[in-house]
């Protein structure tokens, strides 16, 4: 039997800013964490406008939105930008932009990791904390990788998908998700309150989560979350393609019905 092709995951990239030669970086644990999950994993580059992503968007079946470096508040209207974020290059965050409101508004299935989770967040009316401890002097270290607990709102997507109330996390970050816009719900919590994941309330599969899944030993709880991208993103590819169920050589154990 021939087997059809499992989802197609894109993975937006690092831009590295070189005036002579910009290069992507993309970890390969996001990678991996797709292709252990049942997908495919696609790298994209941060180049074009709308109407590329558009066109992207139509040939890929789910979007991970990665790890980065700080937002540039001040072109996003947010306010000054703080001294000590180190903002991506504005043809990133212009593209990063574009992608997430696209994936948003067309129902791509999309995760979002650190700079990810907060980029959804900020996409549909987040606000954002630019740096801890300054916007928070209570907050804990967040940053270099530092491993706390997270509490998971019992009932929410993120929920069903983990299978759990509670865990630890690696964190790699100073910015933070200060509130959610309208259309978004806040799924878990670290336990001095701050924002650890969010959930649309419109998409039928847009989460984000503030901690690096993709660092966690294979098998683990937390990669439970590339496998609920991967078999949301084969739903929505089935759904818009008006195509029979798909045979995966190594089918997600987790089913996009499980995390509705």
């Amino acid at each position: 039997m021939t087997l059809s092709p499992r989802p197609l995951i894109a993975i937006n990239g690092e831009l590295i800013a070189d005036p002579s030669n910009p290069v992507l970086r993309l970890p390969a644990r996001y990678a991996e964490a797709v292709l252990n999950a049942g997908g495919i994993p696609l790298a994209i580059t941060p180049v074009g406008g709308p109407a590329d992503v558009a066109r992207l968007l139509e040939r890929v079946d789910g979007l991970l939105l990665g790890g980065g470096d700080d937002f540039d508040t001040a072109r996003l209207g947010l306010g000054p930008t703080h001294p000590k974020a180190k903002p991506v290059p504005p043809s990133k965050q212009e593209f990063d932009f574009a992608l997430a409101r696209a994936a948003l508004t067309s129902g791509v299935p999309v995760l979002g990791i650190c700079y990810g989770m907060q980029l959804l967040a900020l996409a549909e009316g987040g606000r954002l904390l630019q740096h801890l401890p300054d916007d928070r002097p209570e907050a804990r270290e967040h940053g270099g990788g530092a491993r706390h607990a997270v509490i998971v709102e019992p009932g929410s997507k993120l929920g069903r998908a983990l299978g759990v109330e509670s865990l630890e996390v690696t964190s790699r970050h100073h910015q933070a998700v200060a509130q959610v816009g309208a259309g978004w719900s806040v799924s878990a919590v670290d336990d001095q309150g701050l924002i650890e994941a969010v959930e649309s309330e419109r998409a039928p599969f847009a989460i984000g989560v503030q901690w690096h899944p993709e660092v966690a030993p294979e098998g683990g709880v937390e990669h439970r979350l590339f496998r609920a991208l991967v078999a949301a993103s084969g739903v929505a590819a089935q759904r818009r393609r008006g195509s029979e169920p798909r045979l995966q050589s190594r089918p997600p154990s987790i089913t996009v019905e499980e995390v509705r």
